[in-house]
Order: structure tokens, then C-alpha cells, then sequence
């Protein structure tokens, strides 16, 4: 940073000295949940026997279960599924929606439009081989109010008999949108099961692990999926997701990632397990590092002038940083200057480009141990008004702020 020019240099000190006593509740948090962590990894008596790795169909993994059991106690639930077989948490959320829709059913969003990988799972707003729509089931959405919140009579209004699932996006995604809380969830859930008590409340909880002190099926959700290259893998996990809630959706779900009459049951672990049990005791503190990074960065891009969401001082319901930089130009320059302070990958160069899933061109920077890791430090977008770069993750805040800083003078060069 002694190359810095003497400008970025005070903002960035300025912006260390803001969100310094910011610091301090997201510590508290990570202490919650590492204790919440430790005592289920005590009380399961998790051990080294744990760690193995099985081969063939996976009969009789230990490792496997164990986790399973330590998963759904420490996300307050009555079972999880947490599996490197998922390729992404796109994919962990369309096991839950395929395995619990049935043709005719309806899917109601009460979070306005999902992500976009979602929205081809979905097969709306155009139709996608394979997707829902495919199978006869109807898609309907209702936005959130401006201020940010479910939209409780727009939602009474919606849901009907033939409304089997309700999705909650607890984060922003590609939008600006404010995260949704926990205490947010389990009012929304609270409010769908009054409506209609029969309706199952899926969250998407990408982003949002152990970002507060309890999950949203310790608040009223039914059922909830995510990925393990994202916060509850703690940076380690080499790939996979997770589903965890109500055992008899769980186990439905289960059911579409093998087979019927399989569900759980099998499922060699070909890694190794310990690298998921591992990742999941780090997590929390992992989760703290990053959320520091992304207090940091919207100090100083507020103070070089760019809108940012949330503010340095707001609270905070996932990891993501949202700064709208008013160009594509911008947001090129910001992925690029934080590549070139990512410990892999640094000498690649960024480029727009189409992406499976993504309606338009997304930029992105990600020099990450693990490919395509949002816990670790990187930044992507669509390139689309408002040209917002979403920034996440960082496995340490020493190199968030080293790669944020780096994006900000990349900015200024632009």
C-alpha cells in the first residue's frame, strides 16, 4: 500500500478509523457461533473416524451422517443433506423445488424476482429445457415493498390453494435491494402460514450463514438450501451445498439429487470429510472476516463518492458489498484491480463475458484456492444499469482491504 497515491492513502485510514467500532458486533456474532458450532460438534462427538473419505455407493459413511446430524442441530433443524455432489447452490435449490413441485403446482416468490440462475430453474420470465415450467408449474412473484420488506397484504393477495411452495431470497443477489433478516424470514413465514398453513416457506440462503446468530429454520422456515463455496464452508470445503429443514421435505429433496428410493442413503464421500467439518468450525469466523471487508469498502467507495449498500454502519444479513459505480467501464476496472490482488490467478486479466444462467455479460473476479469460492475475496456483476459490482468474501481482512484498496485505485484510473 506505500505505492498508494497520498489521497487513497487518508481515505483509506479515514475508512479504517470508521468502521473500526463496527468491528466489534460482528465479533460478537462469530463468537455466538462458533460456541453454537462447538458445542454440537461436542455433543455429536464428532471424531477423527469422522474424517474418511468412502468410495462405491457409500454404504455405512460415518463421516457423512455424522455431519448430516451436526448440520441439522446446529441450523436448528430436524435433518440436513449436506453433500459434495451438489455443483453449485443453484443446484441444491432446484433439488428442493423439483422434489417437492408436483405438475400443477404453484411457486410464489414473495422477494420479488430470484437470482438469475434461478430464474432459468424457474423457466420464467422464458421458458428453459428442463426447467419447471417444463412440468407444468406455474410461477408467480410479488416484490417487496420500497423500504425493503415482504409485502404482507400483496402476498395475502397472491397465495392460493394451489400455492404448494413460497421462495424467500434472503439476499440481494443482483439487485439493490436490502437483504432480508432473520426476524424478516419468520415474520414473512409467520404470514404465509396464516394465509395458507399448508404452504411450504423455502429461503435461499446463499450469502446469509452465520452472518447473524441463528439460521431461518430456527425462525419458522420450513426448509433451506445454500453452498458450501460460499460462508458455511469457511473457505475449505472443496465444493458441494447443502439442504436442511423438515425431515420429510429434506428427504424428498434427497430423493431428486439421487434417486427414488434412494434419497439419502447413498452417496460416497470421495473427498475428504474432514475438509467439511472443518470448513463448517471455521466458518463463523471466516464469515466475520469477510463481513469486515465489506464494512471497509463501503466506507471508503462512499467517501470516493459511489453510492453503497448497505452502509459501512447498517446491519447486516449476508456477506454482500453492493457499489454502484455508474459504468461498465468502472466495473471492468474494479474487477480487474482486484484480481491483480487475488494470491492466485493475479496475472489474469478480467473480461465481460456470457456466462450459462446469466441473462447478460457478467465481469468477474475471483483469483481463489477453490473455483468460483464467494467466501474468499471477489467481485462480479451484470453489465447493466445501475452497473453495481457486487464484492463478498475474504478469507482474511488483512487481504480484503490489501484487494479492496487495489479496486479503488484501478477505479480512480479508469
Amino acid at each position: 500500500m506505500n505505492d498508494l497515491p497520498d489521497n487513497l492513502k487518508a481515505l483509506t485510514r479515514a475508512a479504517l478509523d470508521e468502521a473500526a467500532p463496527v468491528f466489534a458486533g460482528l465479533d460478537a456474532v462469530a463468537r455466538d457461533n462458533t460456541a453454537r458450532i462447538l458445542d454440537a460438534f461436542r455433543r455429536h462427538q464428532v471424531g477423527d473416524f469422522h474424517f474418511r473419505a468412502t468410495t462405491g455407493y457409500g454404504y455405512g459413511d460415518a463421516g457423512r451422517d455424522k455431519l448430516d446430524e451436526v448440520w441439522a442441530d446446529i441450523f436448528g433443524a430436524e435433518k440436513a443433506l449436506v453433500r459434495a455432489h451438489f455443483v453449485s447452490g443453484t443446484h441444491a435449490l432446484a433439488a428442493v423445488l423439483f422434489g417437492l413441485l408436483r405438475p400443477g403446482d404453484e411457486l410464489l416468490s414473495v422477494t420479488g424476482a430470484p437470482y438469475d440462475t434461478m430464474q432459468t430453474v424457474i423457466g420464467h420470465p422464458q421458458a428453459s429445457p428442463g426447467s419447471l415450467a417444463d412440468y407444468g408449474i406455474t410461477y408467480r412473484e410479488v416484490p417487496l415493498t420500497d423500504d425493503g420488506e415482504v409485502d404482507g397484504a400483496g402476498v395475502a393477495a397472491a397465495i392460493s390453494a394451489k400455492t404448494k411452495l413460497v421462495l424467500i431470497q434472503r439476499s440481494r443477489g443482483y439487485s439493490l435491494r436490502p437483504p432480508l433478516s432473520v426476524a424478516a424470514i419468520g415474520r414473512a413465514c409467520a404470514h404465509v402460514k396464516r394465509c395458507q398453513p399448508d404452504c411450504v416457506c423455502f429461503v435461499d440462503n446463499c450469502y446469509g450463514e452465520f452472518v447473524e446468530s441463528s439460521e431461518p429454520t430456527a425462525a419458522g422456515a420450513d426448509i433451506i438450501a445454500g453452498s458450501l463455496i460460499k460462508n458455511p464452508g469457511g473457505g475449505i470445503a472443496p465444493a458441494g451445498g447443502y439442504i436442511a429443514g423438515r425431515a420429510d421435505l429434506v428427504e424428498l429433496a434427497a430423493c431428486r439429487l439421487t434417486a427414488p428410493g434412494i434419497g439419502s442413503e447413498l452417496g460416497a464421500t470421495l473427498a475428504d470429510n474432514r475438509l467439511l467439518f472443518q470448513g463448517l468450525f471455521l466458518a463463523p469466523h471466516t464469515v466475520a472476516q469477510a463481513l469486515k471487508g465489506a464494512v471497509f469498502a463501503a466506507s471508503l467507495f462512499a467517501k470516493l463518492g459511489y453510492n453503497t449498500l448497505p452502509s459501512y454502519d447498517a446491519p447486516r444479513s449476508d456477506i454482500i458489498q453492493a457499489i454502484e459505480l455508474g459504468s461498465a467501464d468502472k466495473m471492468v476496472a474494479f474487477c480487474r484491480g482486484l484480481q491483480r490482488w487475488s494470491p492466485v490467478d493475479a496475472h489474469v486479466v478480467p473480461e465481460p463475458s456470457a456466462m450459462p444462467g446469466y441473462s447478460d455479460a457478467v465481469v468477474m473476479a475471483g483469483g481463489t484456492f477453490v473455483q468460483g469460492s464467494s467466501i474468499e475475496l471477489s467481485a462480479d456483476g451484470p453489465l447493466r444499469p445501475p452497473f453495481a459490482v457486487y464484492l463478498q468474501g475474504g478469507l482474511t481482512f488483512e487481504h480484503a482491504v490489501l484487494g479492496i484498496t487495489g479496486a479503488a485505485r484501478a477505479v480512480g484510473n479508469s
